[in-house]
């Protein structure tokens, strides 16, 4: 069957590509990059439009699938789906605004390429000594203070604090994450990878260039001569991970967070994909074996389960552990035994499984059927008992940090975990109907529905209270979210904002910026 997939940018630029069923995903990405020259290591997020109520929902599935691998650019949704799909059908994909958020603060990039920031200083909310440079710019990185800008000639200027947690001055420029030290070598970047208070860089010719403090990574001085042909790189909290062209593994930062592989180095040959969870590393192989490393409690020893892990196909991270999916469908879990590296209480009912979200201290897992299983934290969305016979044709997880919430292929929300956390819909429930997508704060979420209007609910000072914006919450496209604000793109490309203050929920002073 083939497939005829047009890809519009803001900036005029289109790709129009014949895909066939059988097509690799790799083959139609490479085409569309070499049409676009959007980069090879960028990725995409597809705004998901309503198929469920077709009668054609299998066929148009397969189509979505091939958009899904059409990873392009950061910030891209599908625009238009044809209702009914026959060969040689168009799918019109369109680059939306582009905002990245540290824990406090939010950055968004405007259609003339500059740049604006809002909330705590300390958080990367002012970029004034840069903001005259910041100009071009290509795609932003968030640490969990600090933001780390790409410009079109392929330099980066950073703003904000790198450990605003651990530095209480208000940083109102780019000391505190100066990468000027890194200046020279710091040109093509082509990808920025973040850990909790530093950034890595991958150049066009596949090195690397890091930068903050030490203690979270930001110095791989030991390890430079190994960084040659860095494909992609995974990042802990205070540790890489870059996986490098041939299959192999280089690793830098606290050997406590999973900075320092040695132990597992010649095993690490030939691998696929690296997760993290907070102070540990797990890699999947090319024959489906899995190796970790890190702090052993939270995810870096597999050797209770080692002879489980075969045929691996994913892994996800929570906070402290890891959940991996295997061939058949089973699962296998490591890590801290609380919260979610024992699964053994659900082990029987983890067959077929589809998809494995990660809360901060919990799973849940998509059968094929529809339904989910959950482990983990009872309190932290590890216990979906009160809904469970409702979690049927589930289509998509979200996770707060203590609870999830689903849409259902009918469109409606069904949430479960910690009430404060937004583990409890029941207030809403009557206007959550055909929901598109969801996407969470710490302690609250949000719902785009069908008509482009947002439902929100959980902590009300963390954004789970939007009346305020209400009436302008119309034609949403797509929603962020720091710790304790969120931010909603138009369709018109402004940007409406709600929840803490201190976390970004105030915005109106930017809005003559948006147009």
């Amino acid at each position: 069957m083939s497939v005829a997939v047009d890809v519009h940018l803001l900036s005029g630029k289109k790709a129009s590509l014949e895909v066939e069923a059988a097509e690799s995903a790799e083959s139609v990405k490479r085409r569309a990059e070499s049409i676009l020259a959007t980069g090879k290591r960028q990725t995409a997020e597809l705004f998901r439009r309503s198929a469920r109520r077709n009668r054609h929902y299998q066929r148009i599935k397969l189509y979505k699938a091939v958009m899904h691998e059409l990873r392009m650019s950061p910030d891209m949704v599908v625009t238009a789906l044809p209702t009914r799909l026959c060969r040689g059908n168009t799918i019109t994909a369109q680059e939306q605004r582009q905002i990245r958020a540290s824990l406090r603060a939010f950055a968004s990039i405007l259609s003339d390429g500059f740049v604006v920031t809002w909330s705590d200083p300390r958080y990367g909310g002012k970029s004034n000594a840069v903001r005259l440079l910041l100009e071009d710019v290509q795609q932003i990185q968030a640490s969990s203070g600090a933001f780390a800008a790409v410009l079109g000639d392929g330099s980066v200027l950073t703003w904000g604090s790198p450990t605003p947690g651990r530095d209480s001055r208000v940083l109102q420029d780019s000391s505190a994450c100066d990468s000027s030290a890194v200046q020279q070598p710091l040109k093509d970047v082509q990808q920025i990878q973040a850990s909790q208070g530093a950034f890595a860089a991958i150049l066009e010719d596949g090195s690397v260039v890091s930068w903050g403090p030490a203690d979270f990574g930001g110095d791989s001085s030991a390890v430079q001569e190994l960084l040659r042909d860095v494909q992609q790189i995974q990042a802990s909290n205070r540790a890489f991970a870059a996986i490098l062209g041939d299959g192999s593994v280089v690793t830098w930062g606290p050997a406590d967070y999973g900075g320092d592989s040695k132990d597992v180095q010649v095993q690490l040959s030939d691998v696929q994909q690296v997760q993290a969870s907070h102070r540990a590393f797990a890699a999947v192989l090319g024959d489906g074996s899995v190796v970790s490393w890190g702090y052993a409690d939270w995810g870096g020893s597999t050797t209770h389960v080692q002879e489980h892990l075969r045929d691996v196909q994913q892994i996800q991270a929570a906070n402290y552990a890891f959940a991996a999916v295997l061939h058949d469908g089973s699962v296998v879990t490591w890590g801290h035994q609380e919260f979610g590296g024992d699964s053994s209480a659900v082990q029987k009912q983890l067959r077929d499984v589809k998809q494995i979200h990660a809360g901060s201290h919990a799973f849940a897992a998509v059968l094929g059927e529809g339904s989910v299983v959950t482990w983990g934290g009872s309190q932290f969305g590890g216990d979906s008992k009160a809904v469970q016979e409702q979690l049927r044709d589930v289509q998509q997880i979200r996770g707060s940090r203590f609870a999830f919430a689903a849409i259902l292929g009918d469109g409606s929300v069904l949430t479960w975990g910690h009430p404060a956390f937004g583990g409890d819909s029941r207030a809403v429930k009557e206007q959550l109907r055909i929901a598109q997508q969801i996407e969470a704060s710490s302690h609250a979420f949000a719902a785009i529905l069908g008509d482009g209007s947002v439902v929100t609910w959980g902590n009300s000072r963390y954004g789970g209270n939007c009346s305020a914006v209400q009436g302008q919450l119309k034609d949403v496209q797509q929603i962020k979210a720091s710790q304790g604000a969120f931010a909603a793109v138009l369709g018109d490309g402004s940007v409406v904002t709600w929840g803490d203050p201190d976390h970004g929920g105030e915005s109106r002073h930017l809005q003559d910026s948006w147009t």
